[in-house]
């Protein structure tokens, strides 16, 4: 007799910022901008988060489609044997005129954080994004994801080219998502149901992974 949907498993969600680039190792902002790739150090990070994961049940691996998160999510697909989905709304902040700048010159008046915090989800960079536009832009891929596990109809919403979940319908499995420091903050608080005017920003290194667990089984997310 074949399971249904609520005896399936509950899915954990892992969020996986990528290892370290070479605009990480300059101090550089880096944003949308594409330039950067991985360092050795950081493809060695990748390899080493990558075999976490080869005892796991994972259905299906997403990522952001900047070069350093796609250099990363390709360590988790040599192990798990799973094509990397690409999705442009698991981008980095993008931070406009102020990419390509050094860290150590951008200050919250311009990005909205100080202290560990979002001081002012609001504050946009000439040509780049605010905070707030960032968690929405991620929330909506996380709905779209959500969604597509409780359906149990094998299709997950929000992939490039609608893309179907290769395990099939009432198939169980966790999920990977490789992006981005920005991103994960992001998407890690609004699946725990807290709000952009409530976030902290905490660090969050090279090949950083964040559980989340019991993922898309109740909408969980704070207002947009």
């Amino acid at each position: 007799m074949s399971l249904s949907v609520l005896d399936t498993p509950l899915p954990t969600l892992w969020l996986v910022r990528h290892g370290e680039s070479t605009w990480n190792t300059a101090g550089l902002v880096q944003g949308h901008n594409d330039e950067a790739e991985l360092t050795e150090r950081g493809l060695r990070q990748a390899a080493e988060a990558a075999a976490q994961f080869g005892y796991r049940p994972v259905r299906a691996i997403y990522a952001s489609d900047l070069r350093r998160a796609r250099q990363t999510a390709a360590a988790f697909a040599a192990v798990l044997g799973l094509p990397v989905y690409a999705d442009a709304r698991l981008r980095e902040r993008s931070l406009g005129v102020l990419e390509g700048s050094a860290h150590k010159t951008v200050g919250p008046s311009a990005t909205g954080l100080a202290d560990g915090r979002v001081i002012d989800p609001d504050v946009r960079p000439p040509a780049g994004e605010s905070v707030r536009e960032l968690y929405q832009r991620a929330a909506a891929f996380c709905d779209d994801l959500a969604a597509g596990l409780r359906d149990g109809s094998g299709t997950l919403p929000g992939l490039a080219g609608g893309a179907t979940d290769s395990a099939g319908p009432g198939s169980s499995g966790d999920v990977l998502v490789i992006a981005h420091g920005g991103t994960v903050r992001v998407l890690d608080a609004y699946a725990s149901g807290v709000t952009v005017d409530q976030m902290t920003w905490r660090p969050v290194a090279n090949a950083t992974i964040v559980r989340i667990p019991e993922f898309g089984t109740l909408s969980r997310g704070g207002n947009r």
